[in-house]
């Protein structure tokens, strides 16, 4: 009995020991430095005897609520914030609180493992990803092809595109004999039998017979087909892209060894404008024949 008294005694301070460790931390800091300095004010005009033990505790009291105050201000706008960005479509309302869950839960069952590390690793690209996605852009591995294809299904007046023909490890024209090159290319005639005006300069090292019957290829189809020899224009313009109606457009980030390696579709304005004077500049240096 007096065991369980004692264990029951210690477990009560250790629960006030908890509760004030929680208090402090979702204390704003501005209210912790305010009752801080309200506290020593108090015991400062007290130990001088500039005031009466009584204003001394006025002030200080008076000081408390100041500081209580800015923190239950504070904290409503918090909450007002995350409601705010709560207001948005139901998916997102329903899955936000589900998704912070879980990732919580992740670092609190399993603090200390690869589980919680690999939880917050994963959660930060995310944010990464998300922050993308808030300027209008979205970044893909150099093998997926979803926005390329995509966009140029949704295209209805004009498709403009710059492409770079020059020598790699797999071969000049090997991205256009691949699946997705197909894919694109059929892409494109579809495009065309819509309706749809598709310009392209190819920007090249040698003009090959491969590269002619690839350009012929494409004229034939009805592609107003330019051709740009390297060194003409800034190596700062040598840039594989496509712009879809004026209003969104692709680019590719290059390896070293002249492939795909990451994908980049984008409706933000200011990369239109950007990849839009890019491929004027190549338009306007390369020949076409009309």
């Amino acid at each position: 009995m007096a065991g369980d008294t004692v264990r029951r005694r210690f477990k009560g301070r250790g629960d006030s020991s908890d509760g004030l460790v929680r208090l402090v931390a979702h204390t704003d800091p501005v209210a912790l430095v305010g009752i801080t300095v309200s506290i020593a004010l108090t015991l400062m005009l007290d130990l001088t005897n500039a005031a009466s033990g009584v204003e001394s505790l006025l002030a200080g009291l008076m000081g408390i609520t100041i500081s209580l105050l800015v923190d239950s201000l504070a904290r409503a706008e918090r909450r007002f914030h995350l409601r705010t960005l709560l207001d948005g479509p139901p998916w997102l309302v329903r899955t936000t609180t589900q998704l912070a869950e879980a990732m919580r839960e992740a670092v609190d069952q399993h603090a200390g493992t690869r589980v919680a590390a690999e939880a917050q690793q994963r959660y930060e690209q995310f944010r990464l990803e998300a922050e993308q996605f808030a300027q209008g852009r979205i970044i893909r591995r150099g093998d997926e092809d979803e926005d390329l294809i995509g966009a140029t299904r949704s295209c209805v007046r004009r498709l403009d595109a710059l492409t770079n023909v020059v020598p790699r490890v797999s071969g000049e024209l090997s991205w256009w004999r691949s699946e997705i090159g197909r894919r694109y290319w059929e892409t494109n005639r579809a495009a065309l039998e819509r309706g749809v005006r598709i310009t392209r300069v190819f920007v090249y090292v040698r003009l090959t017979d491969d590269l002619s019957e690839l350009v012929e290829q494409q004229r034939r189809a009805g592609v107003r087909v330019g051709l740009l020899p390297l060194g003409v224009v800034s190596p700062q313009l040598h840039v594989n892209l496509a712009i879809w109606d004026g209003s969104s457009c692709w680019e590719a980030r290059m390896t070293a060894h002249g492939e795909i390696g990451e994908n980049q579709f984008s409706v933000n304005a200011s990369d239109v404008s950007r990849l839009t004077r890019v491929f004027d500049i190549c338009k306007n240096a390369a020949t076409f024949q009309d």
